[in-house]
């Protein structure tokens, strides 16, 4: 069972992911386990409180490093040796597929939402030393990315799709975006399904899928393009794909 915890001042933000589609099917199926904790809980104070304004003035407020640091103890004393620890901030490295399938081989990972204008510097250099961010820009909290970050992950877990070639065949597992899916019916308001898809031969289907995938990649994605030692098959179906485009 693979085990995730999540340290969130507001665990109604991430619990959904859980509940619902594949994610949820797998944690019916007993393949993971979430528990979450409030830093609130480990408050001293009547009014729970968890965050201060900063040193040094400035807007908002800071998450205090007490409470943050004694929720992360009491969850990682119940999660397995070697569980990824995160924290997720604006700063953080960020999230792609090859980490997801990272922190999928792991035993379970650990993940703290930040909110407000940070977290305690001390907290970080101390406690969670692994920052994550989506991308380049700014949530109100770090719940919503939690969420993603699971919904990433737990897909790539052994049983959890039904078709394990799936999750192989997904945008950037191959370091390229998907090549264009179809279903039925065969004509759509004067669109149709390209021929080869409708014909059976599957080393036609894989040649066209591996080349709309690159060329797709080169129109919308280049600089993965960029980061890939092309074959001599993928280099020649690049050209092809570009030697189709119009003008």
């Amino acid at each position: 069972m693979y085990r995730i915890g999540v340290v969130s001042l507001f665990p109604e933000l991430v619990l959904p992911v859980v509940q619902f589609g594949v994610v949820g099917r797998a944690r019916e199926r007993g393949l993971l386990d979430l528990e979450q904790v409030s830093p609130r809980a480990f408050a001293n104070d009547r009014h729970r409180t968890v965050d201060d304004r900063p040193y040094g003035g400035g807007p908002g407020m800071v998450l205090k490093h007490e409470p943050l640091r004694d929720a992360v103890r009491e969850l990682r004393s119940r999660l397995p040796a070697g569980t990824r620890e995160l924290v997720l901030t604006a700063q953080g490295r960020p999230f792609d597929q090859a980490f997801a399938r990272e922190l999928a081989a792991a035993p379970g990972m650990l993940l703290v939402s930040g909110r407000y204008e940070g977290i305690d510097e001390r907290f970080i250099e101390a406690e969670v030393t692994t920052e994550l961010a989506l991308g380049d820009y700014v949530l109100s909290g770090g719940e919503l990315a939690a969420a993603v970050v699971i919904d990433a992950v737990v897909r790539l877990l052994p049983g959890v799709l039904g078709d394990e070639a799936s999750h192989v065949e997904d945008s950037y597992t191959a370091g390229l975006l998907d090549c264009p899916q179809y279903t039925r019916p065969e004509v759509v308001d004067g669109r149709v399904v390209p021929e080869v898809l409708l014909g059976g031969d599957h080393a036609a289907i894989r040649r066209w899928r591996l080349k709309q995938s690159l060329g797709r990649t080169w129109l919308k994605r280049p600089q993965l393009l960029a980061q890939r030692q092309l074959s001599e098959e993928e280099s020649g179906l690049l050209a092809e794909f570009r030697a189709e485009r119009p003008g």
